[in-house]
């Protein structure tokens, strides 16, 4: 993975509202959601939710289809997975471990 891809995604989730949607798709399956159904679920005007898409996509995190007048957001798993397995590929050095749960990480 390139570190310039890997830069651009953690950037993109950096913001509140761009996580909160990134999330909500992966939620949503590979069938997506529409972006009306997005700002409503998040309760973000369809402008701000725009452009929060945008950075998204630019990112390669999500990805989007056009169906009849609606524009469909879906997350590209591929990619977040790829992200994912950067992120933690030497974790403990190479060796098997479990890493601690988020309640732990939480509550320490």
């Amino acid at each position: 993975m390139q570190p310039d891809f890997v830069i651009r995604s953690l950037g993109a989730l950096a913001q509140e509202h761009r996580l909160a949607a990134f999330r909500l798709l992966v939620q949503a399956g590979p069938d997506g959601m529409a972006a009306g159904a997005l700002a409503d679920a998040l309760g973000i005007p369809a402008s701000s939710l725009s452009f929060h898409l945008a950075q998204l996509s630019n990112a390669g995190l999500v990805t989007q289809r056009r169906v009849s007048r609606s524009i469909i957001y879906a997350a590209d798993y591929a990619a977040m997975n790829g992200l994912l397995s950067y992120l933690t590929e030497n974790c403990c050095a190479g060796g098997s471990c479990a890493p601690a749960s988020t309640a732990e990480r939480i509550a320490s």
